[in-house]
């Protein structure tokens, strides 16, 4: 029964019913931005990357969007900020599971460590987590809350195993209404390591 248990919840923990479920694809893939965002000025990275017991891939010590994240920055020069947590995330993937869905239903924020130095100077911001619950984990809500973006273009992506972009976009569009929010990337969190080709495929079609 308790295996039964951990198995529904994994799996609760991966999909979302509001996402992109093909997982490797989106619409910034399949169709050519209007305006190449690289005609857009500087551009930045800020994202959560979850090292330790992952779902599929085990324990890791590089998490899977910061892999992704790594591969932006190699192929644009973009720059990066990394949203650390305050609270200790390292636990066995069983556990998070418990932790994440009570931040999420209960609408915690966590703090997080650091700031971005002269944010006015970039005009393109790449945001990227794991879905934990649907969405984003908690903790880059709180970023979203402490960091205005407004007139910015951004473009999310994530890294999951089943539930895609989740409703990042959705969410994103919510906390900055101001801002030019793209369709975004997705890559299952097992297929990063071999998939610098498809982030630059998908960098490539958004103007990079």
């Amino acid at each position: 029964m308790k295996t039964f248990l951990l198995a529904a919840l994994t799996m609760l923990f991966s999909m979302s019913c509001n996402g992109n479920n093909s997982g490797e694809t989106s619409k910034a893939e399949t169709a050519a931005a209007p305006e190449t965002a690289a005609a857009k000025g500087k551009a930045l990275i800020i994202y959560f990357s979850h090292a330790g017991e992952n779902y599929s891939v085990g324990n890791i010590e590089v998490g899977n969007t910061k892999i992704v994240a790594d591969y932006i920055s190699e192929i644009t020069g973009a720059d990066q900020f990394e949203i650390v947590c305050e609270k200790d995330y390292d636990m066995p993937y069983d556990k998070l599971i418990e932790v994440a869905k009570k931040e999420a239903n209960d609408g915690e924020l966590p703090a997080y460590k650091g700031k971005v130095e002269n944010l006015g100077d970039y005009d393109t911001v790449f945001i990227g987590g794991p879905i934990w619950w649907g969405t984003y984990p908690q903790v880059m809500f709180t970023f979203f809350r402490d960091n205005d973006l407004s007139g910015k273009t951004i473009f999310p992506f994530t890294t999951h195993e089943g539930s895609g972009l989740g409703s990042t976009v959705k969410d994103l569009k919510k906390a900055y209404p101001k801002a030019d929010i793209k369709e975004g990337f997705s890559m299952y969190g097992h297929d990063v390591r071999k998939g610098r080709d498809r982030v630059e495929k998908w960098l490539k079609r958004i103007g990079f």
